[in-house]
């Protein structure tokens, strides 16, 4: 029997966390389950009365610093693989999940020893639609943000397939895709051992693009899944979308993926599009090619204002 633990990762989130986990304890399994919230280093520590848990089993793992997204699943996944995990699911605490979520995703994990990464349909909670009047109220709730990922390495930018679109089964076929978005993605055993880690270097963002290209290279399939669902609140672990941490780890991560995956010309033209944004760019936007260039990775120079 498969053992399956999810990595949740807890940075003055608590709220969300236990709605996320609060999702989790309807989950409808065949098989063991196992959580973990990691503690990023919050402000005030996640705490949880973990015998409200009847479907799983709960661990609370708390980091002393803020390891970022990759750094704070690399403390879950060790755990996990130390304790017996055939597969991990990386997944936001923004997230609620349906009730099938994992048990579909390990059905077609299950169906082929070369499927490393799986994902599901994700669609906006509720009122973080990123155009909210467009939609009617029976429409909310079934607004697309990822049905696939769509890598454009000519110009270093990832699409959601499907994103903003109303679910009228546009994107219900089971079926092979270029990334899985790291707010959930489930992820083999055998997958860690042949290609490793999360890359700390990326602290916040296109560590996932980064994992899946990773993944692909190694000889892997990633399996979009519709039939996975869960509802994403976007960017409330960031707050908002546009943020002054978004501008620094976006800009300065898209720069260190770009240049480890896209072609020649793309590169060249990053480096043209970088001297512009050291002119005319936002603060953050600034400092993230600065740091690029000055290889100062994992969190960086930013700092809360």
């Amino acid at each position: 029997m498969k053992t399956v633990f999810v990595s949740i990762i807890n940075y003055n989130g608590t709220a969300n966390t236990l709605e996320c986990l609060k999702s989790l304890n309807n989950q409808k399994t065949s098989f063991p389950l196992c959580v973990l919230v990691v503690d990023n280093g919050s402000k005030t520590p996640f705490s949880v009365n973990h015998n409200n848990f009847k479907n799983f089993r709960f661990k609370l793992i708390s980091n002393k610093d803020n390891l970022g997204f990759s750094g704070g699943h690399n403390t879950g996944i060790r755990f996990a693989l130390e304790h017996g995990a055939d597969y991990v699911l990386l997944l936001n605490n923004d997230t609620l999940a349906d009730s099938r979520l994992i048990e579909e995703l390990v059905k077609v994990a299950e169906t082929d020893r070369k499927i490393g990464i799986i994902g599901p349909k994700i669609y906006f909670s509720k009122g973080y639609e990123f155009h909210k009047d467009r939609y009617t109220p029976s429409e909310l709730g079934k607004v697309i943000w990822y049905a696939g990922g769509v890598m454009d390495w000519d110009n270093v930018l990832g699409f959601h397939r499907g994103v903003d679109e109303v679910d009228k089964g546009q994107y219900d076929r089971l079926e092979e895709t270029q990334f899985v978005s790291g707010c959930c993605m489930l992820i083999k055993k055998e997958v860690f051992q042949k290609i490793g880690f999360l890359d700390e270097r990326y602290f916040l963002y296109y560590e996932d693009i980064d994992y899946n290209e990773r993944v692909r290279k190694g000889k892997y399939t990633i399996m979009y899944v519709p039939t996975a669902l869960i509802w994403h609140k976007n960017a409330a672990s960031a707050g908002g979308s546009g943020s002054n941490l978004q501008d620094y780890y976006i800009t300065r991560n898209r720069m260190l993926l770009g240049f480890t995956y896209a072609p020649f010309h793309a590169k060249t033209a990053l480096i043209r599009e970088s001297l512009e944004t050291l002119l005319t760019g936002r603060k953050w936007q600034r400092r993230g090619i600065i740091d690029f260039y000055m290889r100062k990775f994992g969190k960086g120079s930013y700092r809360d204002e």
